[in-house]
């Protein structure tokens, strides 16, 4: 079957061979005409001849004749006409476009409105492109992200994570992707983030209050999964993704295509993970005074398995692009089996029978989402309307023991959430002058979220938010430029009434006693209205840009937040919610400076922060049964913090890079006064030296060996009951390389990584499990291999 499969490859290799040469072909790229950096998504406009420049700035055109003029136009730019010359076929054309903000009526633009210069976007911003997060692929999307300065995770087992921005997690970073935010049960410590990483070929990270672009939960930052390019006219292309690792015994491939006629385009991605129970370095776990021991370092019961399908089709015209998305991601994890409380002491489940075994405890993910983007062109306006369909399903099955006055329930499903999301957000981009960009906005989303299950935590619920916000982009002079705007939010929440299915005793005010069912939850309408607002200025030269920003940013109270009133039996707490609590607000200074020559780089962005009520779950000294309440409160708080970086090239084929992170939190008022908030990083620095092979080596092409060098301080700023957590170093390896496997194909690229290369025992102050004495995983062997075609 292989043989017959790349039989057939080398026969359309063959075929295209043997097209190109009886064809006229143009190669060209397009680069900025003051920085020479590649402009990607140009649109090049011929008779009857079109191309999109890739993100290199390289495009083709085919049956192009000579002397014709093709014209190359992108937003932002002003339109270049080049006219082919008879000796084209013998050296790549260079189309360079000079920087203007005059709006010409007879471009037809064609590109991602959404994509703007980041030098001149006020907020700290990170770009990640393909090849970053190619380079650095690690078991989950927020891993891979982690080494942005900036950004860490909070980790639970193999495959899980959720993103912190500069020591703020959960729903105060706003993930989205294809402009539609992500929504799922991200307020939950074991709750990771449902999105396949394959397929993703640029990510904009915000650091800092974005809620003037994002709305609520954007109170800290962004991550922003934009859309693909569109395939280039007439093109058919596609990987394989293979994945193996060592540590977890991983398998994994994800397999995608995309291919375009003239004005129609498809994607599709299929993508299948598999592993065992991690291995971790140590041979026993102590948690609440009972020691567990570990069979062969394996964390038992943390093994999982991933499904996730993916198809798009698209449509571009001369004023009109549009493009539906349909994913579904599926996930069954195990959880590992002394976090759950302390009930596997009486189980009964043999956790190392196998290592491959999914047992109880575990959760079942299914994210399923329909979005669609549409952008019109019309004079100067261009609008986007973006509208999204989401439906989340988690199950989280538990052993049946009873608690407390509860029977022993007849299934395991403990908690089932089942939430469905619809969203519409709609811009339209103004040009009424040279010097300005105005964009008005509204971004609407309507969540209703159902419960089941023998066990209670936050109740059902509908979420209703609205918001309207305007912008304006000024560019002041070629090299300053001014972005001010104000946003209003209004939000609606409506919780339902939740009974116990169980009697329970309860003594009553004369000292007698009755049988009751117990109220949990009431019916409760709650309307929630902000004011927030930004206004960033940046200054930019050939090789050093300047930005300053200030913004206020909000977040409308969770259901959980507002009326949790249970055990949380993963986290052995009962937690309580608090009607009261008001939105939270955000006041932030952020300043980046970002200098860049071709052997040298250096950058530092500095923020501090107020929040005006700090929303956290704060431990009591009441107790429900055996079982510590905590009740969510409000607080003020300060923060101060930024990163550092620095990257110098040492020789033509050797780089240095390295950064720093800080971040210092102080609760000014509260039953926490002086204290720091929880999940705080330490401090926390990254050395990194990249060697790039002048000459091949046998069949590896480009070769490139990569060392990262962690160091982290020990944290001892914590929030009782958090407990310290010791300092700690950590050295990874990489090697890429290209590899000519296949004569009638592309490059076959190559990727082994060797993590965590001592097996150090080291604790992430940030992770899940970290509060159960779990060390981070162990040493790990990974090889990886993208075949394109």
């Amino acid at each position: 079957m292989t043989d017959k499969i790349l039989a057939v490859w080398f026969s359309i290799g063959l075929c295209l061979l043997s097209f190109a040469q009886t064809s006229s072909t143009v190669k060209g790229v397009v680069v900025d005409a003051q920085t020479q950096t590649p402009v990607s998504g140009a649109n090049i406009i011929g008779d009857r001849l079109y191309a999109v420049s890739s993100e290199n700035g390289e495009f083709t055109l085919e049956n192009v004749g000579t002397g014709t003029v093709i014209k190359v136009t992108h937003l932002g730019y002003s339109p270049a006409f080049v006219t082919i010359p008879a000796d084209h076929r013998d050296r790549r054309i260079v189309v360079q476009l000079t920087e203007t903000n005059t709006k010409l009526e007879e471009v037809q633009v064609v590109g991602n409105a959404k994509e703007r210069s980041t030098r001149k976007f006020p907020l700290s911003t990170v770009e990640a492109s393909g090849a970053f997060l190619e380079a650095n692929r690690e078991n989950s999307l927020m891993q891979t992200l982690s080494k942005i300065p900036g950004v860490s995770t909070i980790n639970i087992g193999s495959g899980q994570s959720k993103p912190v921005i500069r020591g703020l997690g959960f729903n105060r970073v706003s993930v989205v992707q294809n402009g539609v935010k992500h929504e799922a049960q991200q307020w939950g410590n074991d709750h990771g983030l449902e999105i396949d990483q394959y397929g993703i070929e640029h990510i904009r990270i915000i650091k800092g209050p974005a809620s003037l672009l994002y709305g609520s939960d954007a109170i800290a930052g962004v991550v922003d999964i934009q859309a693909p390019k569109i395939p280039e006219a007439r093109s058919f292309t596609g990987e394989v993704n293979l994945l193996g690792e060592s540590n977890n015994n991983l398998f994994g491939v994800s397999a995608g295509v995309q291919s375009r006629k003239d004005h129609w385009f498809y994607r599709a991605r299929f993508t299948y993970r598999d592993y065992a129970d991690y291995k971790v370095p140590t041979d026993r776990i102590n948690y609440e005074s009972y020691i567990f021991e570990l069979h062969k370092n394996r964390l038992r019961n943390t093994a999982g398995n991933e499904v996730n399908g993916a198809f798009s089709i698209g449509y571009i015209g001369s004023n009109i692009k549009s493009e539906t998305f349909f994913s579904n991601v599926y996930a069954k994890n195990g959880f590992f089996a002394n976090a759950h409380g302390l009930e596997v002491r009486t189980s009964s489940i043999d956790y190392d029978r196998s290592e491959r075994d999914i047992d109880l405890p575990f959760h079942l993910v299914n994210h399923f989402k329909v979005i669609n983007n549409t952008t019109f062109y019309e004079g100067q306006h261009t609008i986007d309307l973006e509208l999204g369909f989401q439906n989340n399903h988690r199950e989280e099955h538990s052993e049946p023991v009873p608690h407390g006055y509860m029977p022993k329930p007849d299934h395991s499903k403990e908690r089932v959430f089942d939430k469905t999301t619809f969203s519409l957000n709609a811009r339209n981009t103004f040009t009424p002058h040279e010097k300005h960009r105005v964009v008005f906005g509204i971004n609407t989303e309507f969540q209703n979220n159902n419960i089941s299950g023998w066990g209670f935590l936050i109740p059902e619920y509908n979420r209703f938010t609205a918001g309207i916000f305007a912008y304006d982009h000024i560019a002041i002079s070629h090299k300053l430029s001014f972005q001010g705007g104000l946003r209003y939010d209004f939000g609606l929440v409506d919780t339902r009434p939740y009974v116990d299915w169980f009697p329970s005793t309860v003594k009553q005010s004369d000292g007698s006693t009755s049988s009751v069912y117990v109220q949990r939850a009431q019916h409760k309408n709650l309307r929630f209205g902000n004011i927030s607002g930004s206004a960033g200025i940046s200054y930019t030269t050939k090789n050093t840009s300047y930005k300053l920003h200030i913004g206020k940013s909000f977040r409308m109270p969770l259901s959980n937040e507002l009326a949790s009133d249970g055990v949380n039996y993963h986290m052995f707490r009962y937690e309580k919610g608090n009607l009261d609590l008001d939105p939270e607000a955000s006041y932030q200074l952020d300043i980046d400076i970002d200098h860049n020559t071709k052997n040298f780089s250096l950058g530092i962005s500095p923020f501090v922060n107020f929040f005006e009520n700090f929303i956290y779950l704060n431990p009591t000294p009441n107790y429900y049964e055996t079982v510590q309440i905590y009740e969510y409160t409000q607080s003020k708080v300060f923060r101060i913090g930024g990163e550092l970086r620095f990257g110098y090239a040492l020789t033509e084929n050797l780089r240095m890079d390295a950064s720093a992170e800080y971040v210092h939190s102080r609760q000014l008022n509260g039953p926490k006064k002086n204290f720091t908030l929880p999940f705080s990083p330490p401090f926390s620095g990254l050395i990194s030296g990249n060697y790039q092979f002048r000459k091949d080596l046998l069949c590896f092409r480009h070769l490139q060996v990569t060392a990262d060098y962690r160091i982290t301080a020990k944290q001892d700023e914590i929030v009782p009951p958090e407990n310290t957590t010791d300092g700690y170093q950590v050295l990874n390896l990489s090697v890429m390389s290209g590899l000519d496997l296949f004569s009638s194909l592309k490059q076959v690229q190559l990727r082994f990584k060797l993590n965590n290369v001592f097996n150090t025992r080291y604790f992430n102050h940030t992770s899940f499990y970290r509060m159960i004495d779990v060390p981070e995983a162990g040493r790990n062997v990974s090889l990886s291999l993208t075949i394109p075609f």
